[in-house]
């Protein structure tokens, strides 16, 4: 496979779980990927020995990092916004802190980035964000902060699609439902109340969402832009 030859790649959170997949993904089809972490110094430097790929340490929730790190990484022919947090807990007792320290990593770190990315990327250039299948569906409580920010990027998505658009960019969501990681595993305490509602009963795994990706970042997909792609064991059908 060399769907991505030559091509310049930033997967913002790519150290663990889905996004290290995307790495493997993009970096296996030939494309030139710097991926960044936060906290997990040993997984990132394990990938990127493994890939061929290039770590580079960024805090999500600071703006200005963000910003920096897209700059820096020069004219950029595909980003994935893969970084984010789940804070799941009573709404009234969940620290306001925290909360947005999760909005600034779920919705204002897609948006600043993808904006920076679009003033060099080139003309068929792909922008994809990953957000969520609450987003749609809020199938439990506990989740409202979390769910809120990712509806944030359904209306973030739509809209920078319409902006850069004419200029041949495209930009999607890819929305997971259960998926296989240190943060949802297949055999954590969720496990029976996520499987009571979904058509296919299991965890999804981290490369059937690089996939995805992976397709919606390539040539046969320039015609895709503006659209939630959920990827849930049909969780919210």
């Amino acid at each position: 496979m060399a769907g991505f030859q030559g091509k310049s790649v930033l997967v913002l959170g790519g150290s663990r779980g889905i996004g290290a997949a995307i790495v493997r993904r993009l970096a296996a089809e030939g494309g030139k990927v710097t991926f960044t972490y936060a906290g997990s110094r040993e997984a990132a430097e394990r990938l990127a020995a493994e890939t061929g790929a290039t770590a580079a340490v960024t805090d999500s929730a600071d703006r200005d990092a963000v910003i920096a790190r897209v700059r820096e990484s020069g004219p950029l022919d595909v980003l994935v916004v893969n970084a984010g947090v789940a804070l799941m807990g009573d709404a009234l007792e969940l620290d306001a802190d925290a909360v947005d320290r999760m909005i600034r990593i779920n919705v204002h770190a897609p948006y600043h980035a993808a904006v920076e990315a679009a003033r060099r990327m080139p003309e068929g250039g792909r922008i994809l964000v990953i957000g969520s299948n609450v987003g749609d569906h809020v199938g439990f409580p506990g989740i409202a902060g979390y769910a809120m920010t990712k509806s944030a990027v359904q209306g973030l998505v739509r809209g920078l699609a319409r902006d850069f658009g004419p200029r041949g960019i495209t930009v999607n969501a890819v929305q997971p439902g259960p998926v296989d990681t240190d943060m949802n595993p297949a055999e954590g305490p969720l496990k029976d109340l996520l499987y009571g509602k979904m058509v296919i009963q299991r965890h999804g795994r981290p490369e059937e969402i690089a996939a995805m990706v992976a397709w919606l970042a390539g040539p046969e997909a320039g015609f895709v832009t503006g659209a939630m792609h959920t990827i849930d064991g049909g969780f919210g059908a």
